[in-house]
């Protein structure tokens, strides 16, 4: 099952795949080695990364997300203020402490290793791992891949059916066409389906609990945006705008000559506060992706600030209703830019959101489930062209329109009666095809697209 503790995670930025995937990935294998007994013959370690991780992950922070990870860090608890100083240390010391205990000399520059030219078999975002002792000899070695939204799982265990834990679950939705019939059989919502299968694995009290934390750092993300000014970190030179947009509609409000796109701006404010927080490296939350981790957040703001009736059970309901969306394409195609484009990341967080607001605004499930499928069919084929490896340009921008599109595909969708020709499902076949016969240079390489095409002008 996958559901809102795994849709919805917590962490830093710029990237879900290239920087919590990855200090995830490294975590768990300091805990293995340790857990092992093998910390006392730790003398080096080195860290391989390959395909998209190569490619682009200088810009994505990689490199920054293993040091981390390797010392024990994990990017849901670590304070993103202090992430700068730990990494700065280790490269000016040459000195890491692997899994937060054992001391070991590391070189940043020999021991991380960008190699575009390894073979990544199972998926274009993998890397590798190792330990030696004092001789060079390997003690152990593990090679991880980087799914997608934060998601790591071993490279060997790539394709195996996944162990459930916690019994079965009320509602084992595993399309969109199960969702419906489920919901019909039982008169229940989708976001009523998807709390009964969360309070199976735990207690209600701590879903709501970790529902309103997600909420929480999705506000206070958006909070923190509006009002912080400066210049994003890469090289680009790209000034933070949301500060002085907010200033502006701030003033228009005050004035007679509103324009009639008023809450499009709002929208949009809301959405780039969130990405340059997360370009900057700060807290935010994979919703389903870090590149894509404003357009929930902003099509949520728009249900709280700008929607008559908004409440905290409403708030529960959106975040409930959107991981359903989430974990169906997560499932049967792929939240991942370096496997799909960006219409796996920004596609799907429009989907999630569309089918969120026309949710909590009273879309009955058919309604709901042709707000998604009207989200995702116009995002088909998005390419993921990062310029300059960074999640910036086109990235920030991209995520204001996808939550203008989250809201007109639920406005579309509240208008009918959840009748449409083209079903949920064919749309994440679609998707996921289309994937697939997309040319990998546009598939969050920085190849490609707009990636190469700006150096040419």
């Amino acid at each position: 099952m996958i559901g809102v503790f795994e849709l919805f995670k917590i962490g830093i930025g710029p990237s879900s795949s290239h920087t919590v995937g990855p200090m995830k990935a490294a975590a768990a294998f300091a805990a293995a080695v340790a857990a092992a007994g093998l910390l006392p013959r730790v003398a080096r370690v080195r860290a391989d990364l390959f395909g998209s991780l190569a490619w682009t992950g200088k810009g994505h922070g990689t490199d920054k997300a293993v040091i981390l990870g390797l010392a024990g860090e994990a990017p849901d608890t670590i304070d993103p203020d202090a992430a700068d100083g730990i990494v700065l240390s280790v490269r000016e010391k040459h000195e890491l402490r692997f899994a937060g205990r054992r001391a070991i000399r590391f070189d940043a520059v020999s021991d991380i290793v960008f190699d575009g030219v390894g073979a990544t078999p199972q998926h274009p975002n993998t890397l590798a791992f190792t330990v030696l002792d004092a001789a060079g000899v390997e003690l152990a070695s593990e090679r991880w891949c980087s799914v997608g939204g934060g998601f790591v799982i071993r490279e060997e265990a790539i394709g195996e059916p996944q162990v459930e834990t916690g019994g079965p679950i009320p509602f084992p939705f595993r399309s969109g066409r199960d969702l419906l019939a489920l919901g019909a059989g039982a008169g229940l919502s989708i976001a009523e389906m998807v709390m009964a299968n969360e309070v199976s694995r735990r207690p209600a009290a701590e879903v709501e609990h970790y529902l309103d934390r997600v909420a929480s750092v999705m506000m206070a993300c958006i909070d923190r945006g509006m009002v912080t000014e400066g210049e994003l970190p890469g090289g680009l030179h790209v000034r933070r705008r949301a500060p002085a947009l907010k200033r502006k509609l701030d003033a228009a409000a005050g004035s007679n000559a509103r324009s009639p796109h008023e809450v499009m701006d709002w929208l949009s404010l809301y959405a780039i506060a969130v990405n340059e927080e997360n370009a900057a490296g700060s807290r935010v939350v994979t919703a389903p992706t870090n590149g894509a981790a404003g357009i929930v957040p902003a099509a949520l703001r728009y249900y709280r600030d700008h929607c008559r009736g908004a409440d905290a059970e409403g708030i529960r309901r959106f975040l409930l209703t959107a991981a359903a969306i989430g974990a169906l394409f997560k499932m049967n195609a792929s939240i991942s830019g370096a496997e799909v484009g960006c219409q796996g990341e920004v596609g799907v967080a429009c989907s999630m959101a569309a089918a969120g607001l026309a949710a909590v605004l009273g879309g009955s499930n058919e309604q709901i489930e042709n707000a998604a499928e009207i989200g995702m069919e116009h995002h088909l084929g998005m390419t993921c062209d990062p310029i300059g490896g960074l999640v910036q340009v086109p990235c920030i921008e991209r995520n204001a329109f996808g939550t203008v599109s989250a809201i007109n595909a639920a406005s579309l969708a509240l208008q009918g009666d959840g009748t449409h020709v083209v079903s949920l499902d064919k749309v994440i076949v679609t998707m996921r095809e289309t994937g697939r016969d997309m040319q990998s240079k546009y598939k969050e390489t920085s190849l490609g697209g707009l990636a190469v095409n700006l150096a040419e002008c």
